[in-house]
């Protein structure tokens, strides 16, 4: 930990890290009731289809606001009174993104099957491209001035929405359909955004628009948003393909299964979280200060890594106990997917060793190349083998792309040592 106090004050990061984690834990407890009383609620074939709607709005949710929430984060590490300018353009694209991206999600209809209506898509779009980014960019605003006790308050209350909102729904009609959720779904997401927005309105100041800082930031922005977009197509078109090419009772299934690989990294997510202002600083001394400071952090998310791979593979048989027996297969289905969250803790720090240092381009070509992987793969193994298919392309994809990362550091490393020894030895020349 002394190397990564150069960056970081070890007390900084042990409390910032334990208000993302104390956020995020209970962000997990209201996200386990939340998708057990949806799963439940709503019944395979109605929660695959919501799950295959959330699935394109993801991925094309990156490009709402054009990686500005990172931003945030890059221009107040090296000068905090960048801060309001960096806010303000932040609001500005997101807004006008948001509407695009909402408009542009039209177009994307027919990566659905006809028996989900219209109005599910305009309602989760209108909530995850628009009103959700404006969230998502007040976090990391708090995150930016490293106050993550405001950042936990906002992950929180995202998801305590929700969930208020579907136990309202729920006693009112005991098996909602996709799209009364879907509207409950928008309304529970409007009202965190206004109290976010609020929220740093009232304690970091108001924004500024600064439109040389726009011009600078939309290409380097754009590789952030292109990058995350990828990944959501690795992560989450297997699910609108699955919707596509096999039926929605499978896709509930699947989707099931998956939600639950990602409620289990939401620690490893919380040490990321808290370590990426410092993944910056020690960015600044190029790879080789990237991958020490990562290699640091990396044992211990790696050994719950462990833990929650053989927790998943044994304690599937409960599954169908929580959320009826309609989900039997989901056992089977999650004991594929336990070796995920091992694959993607690798894969998450090291495209973090490369952001930090200045590769963000060359980890979104990475994430682009296995995103095309995965779909292609996809268009053959789900007609053939459906969610089980899916699974398989899911390991295969997160294994490739922790293989590339690997390969990528090794040799960015190779290149800066080389580097660093022509430059001692014309100095000593010299």
């Amino acid at each position: 930990m002394r190397y990564i106090s150069k960056w970081l004050p070890r007390s900084d990061l042990k409390k910032n890290t334990l208000w993302v984690m104390l956020g995020n834990g209970l962000k997990l407890i209201i996200q386990a009731a939340y998708f057990v009383i949806i799963a439940r609620s709503l019944g395979p074939e109605q929660y695959g289809a919501f799950v295959a709607v959330v699935a394109i709005a993801a991925i094309l949710s990156p490009f709402v606001g054009l990686g500005t929430s990172n931003l945030i984060i890059r221009n107040v590490v090296q000068d905090q009174a960048a801060f309001s300018s960096s806010w303000g353009n932040g609001l500005f694209i997101t807004i006008v993104s948001g509407l695009c991206g909402l408009a542009l999600i039209s177009s994307c209809r027919f990566l659905l099957p006809r028996s989900i209506p219209w109005a599910i898509l305009l309602l989760v779009a209108s909530s995850d491209l628009i009103l959700g980014r404006l969230t998502d960019l007040c976090a990391f605003a708090f995150g930016a001035m490293e106050r993550f006790r405001a950042t936990a308050q906002i992950n929180v209350y995202s998801s305590l929405a929700r969930l208020i909102g579907l136990l309202v729904l729920v006693s009112i009609i005991h098996h909602p359909s996709a799209e009364q959720w879907a509207v409950v779904y928008l309304a529970a997401t409007a009202i965190v955004t206004v109290g976010s927005v609020t929220a740093v309105f009232a304690t970091l100041g108001k924004p500024s628009l600064a439109l040389p800082q726009l011009r600078r930031d939309l290409l380097e922005g754009f590789y952030y948003s292109a990058g995350q977009s990828a990944q959501s197509v690795y992560n989450d078109i297997d699910k609108t393909m699955l919707a596509r090419l096999g039926d929605l009772s499978a896709t509930g299934i699947y989707g099931a299964a998956y939600r639950l690989i990602d409620v289990s990294l939401v620690p490893v997510k919380s040490v990321l979280s808290a370590a990426y202002p410092g993944c910056f600083r020690a960015g600044q001394e190029g790879i080789s200060g990237s991958i020490k400071y990562m290699k640091r952090l990396l044992p211990k998310p790696v050994g719950f890594a462990i833990v929650i791979v053989f927790s998943l593979f044994f304690f599937a048989p409960v599954l169908p106990h929580i959320l009826g027996k309609e989900y039997t297969n989901a056992v089977m289905a999650l004991r594929w997917l336990a070796l995920l969250p091992f694959l993607k803790t690798f894969h998450f720090f090291f495209a973090d060793a490369l952001t930090g240092a200045g590769y963000q381009g060359i980890r979104t070509m990475i994430q682009f190349l296995v995103a095309g992987v995965n779909v292609l793969v996809n268009l053959w193994i789900i007609p053939a083998y459906s969610w089980r298919g899916a699974a398989w392309s899911s390991l295969g994809c997160d294994g490739l792309l922790a293989c590339l990362y690997v390969v990528a550091l090794a040799s960015l490393s190779r290149r800066q040592e080389r580097r660093s020894q022509l430059v001692a030895a014309e100095v000593g020349d010299f």
